[in-house]
């Protein structure tokens, strides 16, 4: 790809959302359900101002990474104006075939304790991701909120990430892929809003 003289993108700020870009380049969005904040300061050759009800992301003489920047950048501060207006829920459901997880949150610590998993002795411990909320609704059920969908997305996969089978335990006792433990873990069914 040659390179590209201006590349420009804007992105549109709500009437119940303020967004603020510092000299720095870092960009807070305060809106109905909280506020977020990221730093941008790493990323060289890219202009990040607020103008009118618009935040414009631009560069001038791109490559291709440094267009591609742009657009990842004005994707994340998109993310940011709908996390703090509708929030995001991650659902995850504990699957097993014979052992029953024994789930629980310690907001204190900001981790998760899995205990019982596939008759484990030892817990598995999963981080819970900053701006994250973890609750459980039921047995089964575990529920992620937060305003910042990087920390609800990370927090999900890192809970996925600690169950997931791997090697021998993807093996029946006859020594072929499929045996009793292979759906066993925790998965994602539902992303939504909050409201």
């Amino acid at each position: 790809m040659a390179r590209v003289v201006h590349h420009r993108e804007e992105v549109e700020v709500p009437s119940d959302v303020t967004v603020e870009v510092t000299s720095d380049r870092r960009v807070v969005v305060r809106g109905p359900l909280g506020e977020i904040e990221k730093d941008f300061s790493h990323v060289r050759n890219v202009l990040l101002y607020k103008e009118d009800s618009k935040v414009v992301v631009e560069t001038f003489f791109a490559d291709k990474r440094t267009y591609a920047v742009v657009g990842t950048i004005a994707s994340k501060i998109r993310n940011m104006i709908e996390g703090v207006r509708r929030g995001f829920r991650y659902k995850m459901r504990v699957v097993y075939a014979h052992f029953p997880p024994d789930i629980k949150v310690d907001e204190r610590k900001g981790v998760i304790i899995i205990t019982n998993f596939l008759g484990r002795k030892k817990p598995i411990t999963v981080r819970i991701a900053p701006g994250a909320r973890v609750k459980l609704a039921g047995k089964k059920d575990i529920i992620i909120e937060g305003v910042d969908i990087e920390a609800v997305g990370q927090t999900a996969a890192n809970i996925h990430l600690a169950v997931k089978l791997r090697g021998k335990e993807r093996l029946c006792p006859h020594g072929r892929e499929g045996g009793p433990g292979v759906l066993d873990g925790i998965y994602i069914y539902a992303k939504e809003h909050i409201r």
